[in-house]
């Protein structure tokens, strides 16, 4: 009972370690903001593969707690108006880029860096891996990562300086996943999502992503930051996020020193669904 009393200490001291930079209510100069709650360190060794939409385990997240995470950009101007809103808030995100569209904007690669979010890789063209062959499979994820290098640090390497990968259309192959799991590279799916590639009103997209948030209660929110619905609807829901108490944690890599973390597991009864989004 003792050993399990540390080890939960640890555990919670841990979580608590990698709050220090975050762009918390209290710092931010706007009055009212939601702010960043805490930074999360994720470690590719420890958590290789999150999202209980396609994987087992997820992030250590406590109740009420959230990571932004948009897909398919970058793409101006609907990925300035995302940022915009963001830091209104003071709340940081991840940002998987497509390397295609962000080896022609260089500058708002930057930009989304500079803003102190998160980027991670979505391949290099948005291609459905389930119908493309392995070497096609690798194809994508080097240039794709290299595109993003590029804008961002003006170098061109298929070592990601931040190791973070998502399948377009969460369309994994046991040989993609095995590729990055022997590069150190996280893959990340999504615990909720709000559709938003689907034809609907702002405030529809607010109220069924308000919905399944309610249900699910935190997780790691798909979200596409080219899509003009989603840029529309972000203020509103971060206000929301604010006034139910919601939380917003920020993920990064983690330092190669730093011990694991604890594993959240799928709720009991938890399906995974088609494919989607991505």
């Amino acid at each position: 009972m003792a050993g399990w009393v540390n080890a939960a200490a640890m555990a919670a001291a841990l979580l608590v370690g990698h709050c220090a930079a975050a762009a918390s209510a209290e710092t931010c100069p706007h009055e009212g903001a939601l702010g960043t709650s805490r930074v999360l360190s994720v470690d590719p060794k420890h958590y290789p593969r999150v999202g209980l939409k396609s994987f087992p385990d997820t992030l250590p997240l406590h109740d009420g707690e959230v990571v932004l995470t948009f897909d398919d950009g970058p793409s101006p101007p609907m990925t300035n108006k995302v940022l915009a809103a963001l830091a209104r808030e003071c709340v940081r995100a991840t940002f998987f880029l497509v390397g295609k569209p962000a080896s022609g904007r260089a500058a708002l690669v930057q930009r989304i860096a500079a803003e102190g979010h998160t980027i991670g890789h979505h391949s290099f063209t948005h291609a459905h891996f389930a119908h493309i062959t392995p070497e096609q499979a690798v194809e994508e994820i080097d240039r794709g990562i290299a595109a993003d290098e590029k804008a961002l640090n003006g170098i061109e390497t298929t070592t990601p300086s931040t190791p973070f990968f998502r399948f377009p259309y969460f369309e994994s192959t046991p040989a993609a996943l095995d590729l990055l799991a022997s590069r150190g590279i996280a893959v990340f799916g999504a615990d909720l999502w709000a559709s938003d590639w689907n034809p609907m009103s702002p405030q529809q997209t607010l109220k069924l992503l308000t919905s399944r948030l309610n249900q699910a209660r935190k997780g790691i929110i798909l979200l596409h930051d080219p899509q003009p619905r989603t840029a529309a609807m972000l203020p509103a829901f971060l206000r929301y996020l604010k006034e139910h108490g919601y939380r917003v944690v920020h993920v990064v890599p983690a330092k190669t020193d730093e011990p694991p973390q604890q594993h959240s597991e799928r709720p009991s009864g938890a399906a995974t669904p088609p494919l989607e989004g991505g």
